[in-house]
């Protein structure tokens, strides 16, 4: 059985600028592998209305999960949600749920907060969204078709994907096995590093430098969802970088 893919889209300008450093892809890519649904494309992308709007109807024609992060708070510049509704031909409107939920959220507050004009934007939404709950600041995100609209702010997000997480369907775990080697350089080995590839063509082969303080090497990189397969396919890795008279070492460089 092929695993469900995903597409996650970075939306915002402060990302783009490099105000602002995104912290989100290496949790969703973390997470959605291990649910067994790889993250397959990322793109990053302006606060632009039609930029946002042919981007979404581009994923998600081509992935079973489209990930949003950012522009959905109460700002001019938080358009994430009536771009989408615009995507999936909707009217943009007050969700009456999520106007109760958050409605009640600032009236309970000390002193109460009120719930504004601005505020209300949160709760505007593409008709026919389901939520997904916001367990940090109440103001939730949402599902419109295959499409998953969450928080730009790195524990929101996190909060609103684990509510959401139970939900997904996936498949085979993706599971990761590495070994690294000091003072190896990417250059030797890398026609032997292909054909193991070509051996393996179910596992993911990656190699990737680094450098310390210490001296540099290459980390050695096996993904997959064939256990027996990424196992075989990291022990010819190590035995191949042995035989170069290098130690492998199993795990990332620290």
């Amino acid at each position: 059985m092929t695993n469900p893919t995903a597409c996650l889209l970075i939306i915002g300008n402060e990302v783009l600028s490099g105000r602002t450093k995104d912290a989100n892809l290496q949790f969703l890519g973390t997470r959605l592998g291990e649910l067994g649904i790889p993250l397959r494309e990322v793109r990053v992308i302006p606060d632009v209305p039609d930029v946002i709007v042919d981007t979404v109807n581009a994923v998600r024609a081509r992935f079973t999960y489209v990930f949003t992060t950012g522009g959905i708070g109460p700002t001019h510049d938080d358009i994430t949600a009536e771009c989408i509704a615009r995507a999936f031909g909707v009217p943009w409107e007050q969700h009456p749920e999520a106007m109760a939920l958050m409605a009640a959220d600032y009236a309970r507050r000390d002193p109460p907060v009120e719930f504004n004009a601005a505020r209300q934007r949160m709760a505007t939404m593409p008709r026919g969204a389901t939520l997904i709950a916001n367990p940090v600041s109440v103001a939730p995100g949402f599902i419109i078709g295959n499409v998953h609209v969450m928080a730009g702010v790195p524990r929101i997000m996190q909060g609103m994907f684990e509510q959401l997480a139970p939900t997904l369907k996936g498949g085979t775990p993706v599971q990761m096995r590495a070994v690294h080697a000091h003072g190896l350089l990417e250059g030797r080995i890398a026609e032997e590093l292909g054909q193991i590839q070509k051996r393996f063509p179910a596992v993911e082969i990656g190699s990737y430098p680094y450098y310390r303080e210490a001296g540099g090497g290459v980390a050695l990189v096996a993904k997959g969802t064939d256990v027996a397969a990424l196992e075989a396919a990291v022990a010819e890795i190590a035995a191949f970088v042995a035989g170069l008279g290098f130690e492998p070492v199993s795990g990332e460089p620290k």
